[in-house]
């Protein structure tokens, strides 16, 4: 909220709302270890919003003179909204690194086991002959999509909120939009073509595209813990954790963990799609009802993305036992044929290339 007040404050000095020397003195107040952040909790609560308490104590860090022109133009829903989509793309990006590492351990595994037979499940119960390199490319493919789809939303959706009290941003005069795309360029986020404050798609894109990624990388998580099972045992984990009781156990902690926070996201993800409808210029509740659902969303997709990288951290493969299980197929009479497997590994590597190719342009 505080780089939000900075960024208003330069931003609109640039257009003329306010003088340059106060817009400075403004951003310099801007650091959050001059707040109380007690008292601001406070203020959320008996203001249904925490700028309130902010805006006054960045307005007694100034000189009197400069007070006047402390959050100039904006109301609360800019503050939050804004600082939002900070928050947002500060917490994905982090998780995007790990959620990356996914992407590449799986790239590896499949170009290692491109033909290493293994039996395909389907039901928990043996079906056909596949290949791991193909299991793993398959969820490389849907990894790198989600990873996409998160990285179009902080580009493409993240925005500036800036819209005064119903939206006219009137007391910015005529200046209005010079200041949105002011604040924008000094935050580095996107310009809306219209404030958007009971507009809410922008949230709810935010909120699908980190729960598509969650569940993607959860489904590798899951694999893991199957494969894994005692009575499987095509793979096991580098770093397993242990039992209290039952020392001979390598249980597969950091999947579990990863399963686990992706538990709790499509609910989370249901909440800010029932948010939408919002009334007329500013919502009373389903918008403050954001603010912990899409902390809790944040917090649940870097855990994820993180478990998920250490579960296949030195992931080992036992391709004897894979061909083992292939062997008792084909011994009751299945086909071993694989198809199309190796072509289809080719291309969800070269897929991955692209896209790593297109990301780092």
């Amino acid at each position: 909220m505080l780089d939000v007040e900075a960024a208003l404050a330069v931003g609109g000095a640039r257009v003329g709302l306010l003088p340059e020397p106060a817009a400075m003195s403004i951003a310099a107040a801007c650091r959050s270890e001059l707040y109380d952040v007690a008292a601001i909790a406070r203020g959320s609560a008996s203001d249904a919003t925490p700028v309130i308490e902010l805006v006054r104590q960045l307005r007694a860090l100034v000189a009197p003179e400069v007070q006047p022109h402390v959050h100039p133009v904006a109301t609360s829903q800019d503050i939050v909204d804004t600082a939002t989509m900070l928050v947002a793309r500060r917490a994905l990006d982090a998780a995007l690194g790990d959620a990356r590492a996914v992407a590449s351990a799986l790239a590896s595994l499949a170009v290692e086991h491109r033909d290493t037979l293994q039996v395909g499940r389907t039901l928990l119960q043996h079906g056909a002959v596949t290949t791991f390199g193909a299991v793993c490319a398959s969820r490389l493919v849907a990894v790198d999509d989600a990873v996409a789809g998160v990285a179009r939303v902080l580009r493409d959706r993240c925005a500036v909120q800036l819209g005064g009290s119903v939206g006219t941003l009137a007391a910015a005069g005529d200046s209005g939009p010079a200041l949105v795309a002011e604040v924008a360029r000094e935050l580095r986020l996107a310009i809306p073509v219209v404030p958007w404050h009971t507009e809410r798609g922008r949230v709810a894109e935010l909120a699908a595209a980190a729960g598509i990624l969650v569940g993607e990388l959860a489904a590798v998580a899951q694999d893991i813990v199957l494969l894994s099972a005692s009575e499987v045992g095509e793979v096991a984990v580098a770093h397993p954790g242990s039992s209290s009781v039952m020392g001979h156990k390598r249980n597969p902690a950091s999947a579990v963990l990863a399963i686990a926070c992706a538990h709790r996201v499509p609910g989370l993800v249901a909440t800010a799609l029932a948010g939408m409808p919002q009334e007329l210029q500013r919502a009373t509740g389903r918008w403050q009802a954001e603010w912990g659902t899409l902390t809790d969303l944040l917090r649940l997709v870097g855990g994820t993305a993180r478990h998920t990288a250490a579960t296949l951290d030195g992931l080992h493969v036992d391709r004897v036992r894979m061909r083992a299980h292939v062997d008792d197929l084909v011994s009751a009479g299945v086909d071993s044929s694989v198809g199309s497997a190796a072509l289809f590994v080719d291309r969800a590597l070269q897929q991955h290339a692209d896209q790593d190719l297109g990301g780092s342009r």
